[in-house]
C-alpha cells in the first residue's frame, strides 16, 4: 500500500509510517470524524462500537459520495456484496477486470480437456458477453503486467503459444505472457465497445513485478490509431503517474482518451498533488478529467481519498480564480465537471449530481483528550464568529493549530460584557441585568465551518454562547432561537420554514476634494439589466460562493435604489436560515472588499451619510436596504400553512391564521428585533403611509405583512406571508424567534385574523396609536417593556438587558446629533 494512504488497516495498529507527517495528519482527520480522541487505538474502539455498516455509512456519508465503482477482481481476504454496499450509497456498479476473468476461466480448467486458443476464447467472451449487461465497465491491468505496447497484429499462433507457456507455469495461473495479454485484452476492446462500456486501465504502482518503462501511456498509440478500437472509450487511472504529461498528451490528441486522476499515488506531499492536479488541468480538456477517492477494503480510505482531492482541486482553482485565469463560475463548472458530471457521462451511470448533504457523525461516548501533532490542511487560522443584539458581526481569530488543539471543543473565553454593547458606538448600556464580571465561552458549531473565498487560508465558523460550566448562556443569541424552534414543534409540531429577501447596496471609493467620499456603484433603474452588466463580476463571485456553501440562491435583481441590489435565498428552516443569513452578509462584504468596494446593509442610506432634515430632504434613489422574511408552516414535510380542503375566508389554515394573528398582535414589540436600531424606523417611516399601520393584505407590498400566492400555488390559496418590518441590522437569530413566539402566543390564544385591508381603499386614522407601528426605537422599547407575554418567554432580564443596549444607542443619536449616520454604513 502507498504512502499517503496507508493509515488504516483492521485490526489498527502502529507502524513505521506512525511517525511521519502525513500519517498523522490523516489519523488527525480520521479522528475528527468519529469524534474520538487522537490514537489509533481511539479509532478502533469507534470503529468496533459503531460495527462495519455504522461506520461505512458514517464515511461514505461524510465524503459525499454517491457513487460507488467497484472492482470486483481485487484480492481481499474478505469481500462483502454490491447489495450490501447498496444499503451506503444510491448507485453502486461493478468493474469487470478481464484478466480476473481469464485466470478464473484457466485455473477452473477445461473438463478435463487440454485448453485450445480456440475454446479458451469461446468460453472468455461467452463470460464477457454474459456480465456486459450487470457491469458499468470493463478494467484492464496489462499496463503492469506485459506493459502498453499493444501487439495490434498479433497472431492467433503467437496466442496460442502464450497461452501455452502459462498453462506450463502451473497455478495459481498469472497472465503476464505479452502475446496472450494483448490478445485478450483486444478481445475485450472489441466485446466493450459492442456493449457501450469503457474500458479502465490501471497504472497503480501497487504491484511488484511492475516495471514503470513499458507502462508509459504513450506505448498505446498504436493501438489508438488502429481503426477497430476509435469508438472505444479507455480511461488512464492515476493519470498514468508518473507519466502525467505523456497520459495528458493522449487525452489532448485521442478522442477515446480520458484521465482518471486518483491520489493513490507515491506523492504524498500537499503541494506536490496541488502541481500535478495543475499540470492536468493546463493540458487536458475539462471534459475528459475525472477524479476519484482511490479507495480500496476500508471505508477511511473512501473519505480521506474524496476529502484530499477535494482540497487539492480547491487550491488549484482558487489559485486560478485569484490570477483572474478563471471566473468563480467556471470554477463552479470545472468542480462538477471532474467531481461529478464527467464520470456520469463516461460510465453512462444515472444518477443525482448532487452530493448528500450530510453531516459527519459523533459518537455520543468520550474518549481520552490528546493534543493534536500537527496541522489538518494549509488553513493557518479561524475566525470564531458571534453577533451581538444589533448584529454586529463579531469574531475572534485563532491560529489553526490552537483551534483543533483546544478552541474546537473548549472555545474562547469573552466577556459577559459583550452583550452590553451597542452597535455603533461600541459603548457598554448601564442599564442591564448582565454581572459586572465573568466570562462566557464562545464555541464553534462545527456544522457551520467553511473555507473563506476572499481570504486565503482561514475558515470561519459561527459560535455558541456556553457559560464556564458548559450550559448554554441565556443571552445566546443562536440558543434562543433553538429554544423557541423546539417548544414550536413539541407543543405544536410545526417547523416554521423562511425565505430571505437580502437587500443591500454597493458603494465605489472616489476622491472628492482631495478626500475620499463613497458614492453608489451604479445609478439604473429597477431590476435594471444594465445594473446587472455593471455588477456582473461580484455578483457572479458572490452567487458562485453561496452555492459553494449549499446556501441556494432563487434569483437577484438590481432594486429601486441607485447601486441596490437583492438576492434571494431559498427556502429552509429557521435555524439554518439564520445562519445563512450571517454567511450571506459575510460572502457579500468579502467579495465586496475584493473588488475595491463597499457592501452596506443599511436600512436607511443618506446622501453623505447625513440624516436629513425632514421628509422632503431625501431623495426618490434613497431607497432603504430591508431583509424581508417570508414565512411558512410544515408539519411532517408539508406546509400547513395554506388551506387544506377545509373552509376558510383567506386561502389560510386555522393554524396559519392564529399564527399571523400573533403576529400582528405583537407587531409593535417584535421591532425590538427585527428593526433594532434608530436608522431602522427612517425606512419605515418614509416608505409609504400604509406601511406604517399594524395591517395585514393579499399581495400588497405596501403593508408591513403580506399574504403570498406566488406562482405554481392555486388561485386563492395562500402559502406563506412576508414580513417587511426585518432589516440587515437584524440578529437573524432574535428576529426569528421573536416571530415564533408572537406566533405561538396566537395559536394558544387561537386569536382570529383581522380583515385583510385594501391599501388604496382602506381609511388609516392617523390618530389611532393603537393601529400604529413605533416611529422610533424608543417607540419600540416600550412597547416592548409592556408586552407580558414577551418578557415571560423571554425573562425580564433578557429584555432589561437589551432595552439598556437601546438607551445606549438612542443617548449616543442624541449626543452627536444630525452625524449619527456618519459610520453607520461601514458598521453593516
Amino acid at each position: 500500500m502507498d504512502q499517503f494512504l496507508h493509515i488504516i488497516i483492521s485490526p489498527l495498529c502502529h507502524s513505521s509510517y506512525s511517525s511521519n507527517c502525513i500519517f498523522q495528519v490523516n489519523l488527525n482527520e480520521i479522528c475528527e470524524l468519529y469524534g474520538s480522541s487522537l490514537s489509533l487505538d481511539a479509532v478502533e474502539e469507534s470503529r468496533r462500537c459503531l460495527g462495519l455498516e455504522a461506520s461505512a455509512a458514517v464515511c461514505l456519508k461524510a465524503a459525499r459520495i454517491v457513487i460507488l465503482l467497484i472492482d470486483d477482481g481485487i484480492n481481499l481476504d474478505q469481500k462483502l456484496d454490491i447489495k450490501w454496499h447498496e444499503r451506503l450509497v444510491p448507485t453502486v456498479g461493478r468493474i469487470l477486470q478481464v484478466e480476473h476473468v481469464a485466470e478464473n476461466i484457466l485455473e477452473k480448467g477445461s473438463n478435463g480437456k487440454s485448453w485450445t486458443l480456440s475454446s479458451f476464447m469461446e468460453t472468455f467472451t461467452k463470460e464477457l458477453k454474459s456480465e456486459g449487461d450487470k457491469v458499468v465497465a470493463f478494467k484492464s491491468i496489462i499496463a503492469h503486467r506485459s506493459g502498453l505496447a499493444i501487439n495490434t497484429k498479433v497472431t492467433q499462433k503467437e496466442a496460442e503459444e502464450g497461452l501455452n507457456d502459462i498453462l506450463c507455469a502451473g497455478k495459481p495461473v498469472r497472465i503476464s505472457n505479452k502475446n496472450f495479454s494483448d490478445y485478450i485484452f483486444m478481445h475485450a476492446l472489441e466485446v466493450a465497445q459492442n456493449f457501450n462500456l469503457p474500458m479502465q486501465i490501471d497504472t497503480s504502482l501497487e504491484e511488484k513485478d511492475l516495471d514503470l518503462r513499458p507502462g508509459n501511456p504513450l506505448n498505446l498509440c498504436n493501438l489508438l490509431e488502429d481503426k477497430r478500437f476509435t469508438k472505444n472509450r479507455l480511461v488512464l487511472l492515476h493519470a498514468s503517474f508518473p507519466f502525467l504529461k505523456e497520459a495528458s498528451y493522449l487525452a489532448s490528441v485521442y478522442p477515446q482518451v480520458y484521465l482518471d486522476f486518483g491520489l493513490r499515488i507515491p506523492k504524498p506531499n500537499f503541494h506536490g498533488l496541488v502541481s500535478s492536479v495543475k499540470e492536468i488541468l493546463d493540458l487536458v480538456p475539462i471534459n475528459k478529467v475525472m477524479i476519484n477517492s482511490s479507495g480500496i477494503a476500508f471505508a477511511e480510505r473512501f473519505y480521506l481519498g474524496a476529502k484530499k482531492a477535494r482540497e487539492v482541486v480547491f487550491n488549484v482553482l482558487l489559485d486560478a480564480c485569484f490570477h483572474d485565469d478563471l471566473s468563480i463560475t467556471e470554477a463552479i463548472a470545472i468542480v462538477k465537471a471532474i467531481f461529478a458530471e464527467n464520470a456520469k457521462q463516461f460510465y453512462k451511470l444515472d444518477a443525482s449530481s448532487r452530493y448528500s448533504d450530510v453531516e459527519p457523525q459523533s459518537l455520543s461516548y468520550h474518549f481520552k483528550k490528546e493534543d493534536l501533532n500537527g496541522p489538518l490542511t494549509d488553513v493557518t487560522a479561524v475566525r470564531i464568529i458571534w453577533l451581538d443584539f444589533s448584529a454586529q458581526h463579531r469574531c475572534r481569530v485563532v491560529p489553526q493549530h490552537r483551534y483543533y488543539s483546544s478552541v474546537k471543543k473548549h472555545g474562547v473565553g469573552l466577556t459577559v460584557e459583550c452583550m452590553r454593547l451597542s452597535s455603533i458606538s461600541d459603548e457598554l448600556c448601564k442599564e442591564h441585568s448582565l454581572p459586572y464580571s465573568g466570562e462566557v465561552r464562545v464555541v464553534p458549531d462545527l456544522s457551520t465551518k467553511c473555507k473563506i473565498p476572499w481570504a486565503r487560508n482561514q475558515e470561519m465558523v459561527l459560535a455558541d454562547m456556553l457559560t464556564e460550566s458548559g450550559k448554554a448562556w441565556q443571552y445566546c443569541p443562536r440558543d434562543v432561537l433553538r429554544i423557541f424552534t423546539k417548544i414550536l414543534e413539541d407543543e405544536f409540531g410545526l417547523v416554521m420554514n423562511v425565505g430571505i429577501e437580502v437587500e443591500f447596496h454597493l458603494f465605489k471609493s472616489v476622491l472628492k476634494d482631495g478626500k475620499e467620499t463613497w458614492t453608489r456603484m451604479d445609478k439604473t433603474s429597477y431590476c435594471s439589466t444594465t445594473s446587472i452588466d455593471v455588477a456582473s463580476l461580484v455578483l457572479q463571485e458572490i452567487v458562485a460562493f453561496l452555492h459553494s456553501f449549499n446556501i441556494l440562491v432563487e434569483q437577484l435583481h438590481s432594486e429601486a435604489g441607485k447601486g441596490q441590489f437583492e438576492i434571494v435565498l431559498g427556502y429552509i428552516d429557521c435555524g439554518r436560515a439564520a445562519n445563512n443569513l450571517i454567511i450571506t452578509h459575510e460572502v457579500i462584504k468579502g467579495i465586496a472588499r475584493k473588488h475595491g468596494l463597499l457592501a452596506s446593509f443599511t436600512p436607511r442610506y443618506h446622501t453623505n451619510n447625513v440624516h436629513p432634515g425632514s421628509c422632503t430632504d431625501f431623495n426618490d434613489d434613497d431607497f432603504g436596504s430591508g431583509s424581508h422574511v417570508h414565512i411558512s408552516l410544515f408539519k411532517n414535510g408539508e406546509n400547513v400553512f395554506m388551506e387544506s380542503g377545509e373552509a376558510n375566508r383567506y386561502g389560510m389554515s386555522v393554524i396559519g391564521e392564529s399564527f399571523m394573528a400573533g403576529i400582528l398582535d405583537h407587531l409593535r414589540s417584535l421591532c425590538v428585533f427585527t428593526m433594532p436600531i434608530s436608522n431602522s424606523y427612517d425606512r419605515s417611516m418614509y416608505k409609504g403611509r400604509n406601511s406604517s399601520f399594524i395591517c395585514w393584505g393579499v399581495e400588497s407590498k405596501e403593508l408591513p405583512v403580506r399574504a403570498c400566492c406566488p406562482p405554481g400555488v392555486s388561485n386563492g390559496v395562500i402559502s406563506n406571508f412576508e414580513m417587511k418590518i426585518f432589516d440587515g441590522c437584524a440578529n437573524p437569530h432574535l428576529g426569528l424567534a421573536s416571530i415564533i413566539i408572537a406566533g405561538m402566543d396566537g395559536m394558544r390564544r387561537k386569536l382570529p385574523i383581522p380583515r385583510p385591508v385594501e391599501p388604496h381603499s382602506y381609511d388609516f386614522d392617523w390618530n389611532n396609536e393603537d393601529i400604529k407601528l413605533p416611529w422610533s426605537l424608543r417607540d419600540a422599547i416600550i412597547n416592548m417593556d409592556s408586552d407580558k407575554w414577551f418578557n415571560d418567554m423571554l425573562g425580564e432580564e433578557f429584555i432589561c438587558t437589551r432595552g439598556g443596549v437601546v438607551g445606549e444607542e438612542l443617548r449616543h443619536d442624541f449626543c452627536v446629533g444630525d452625524e449619527k449616520y456618519k459610520h453607520i454604513m461601514f458598521n453593516y
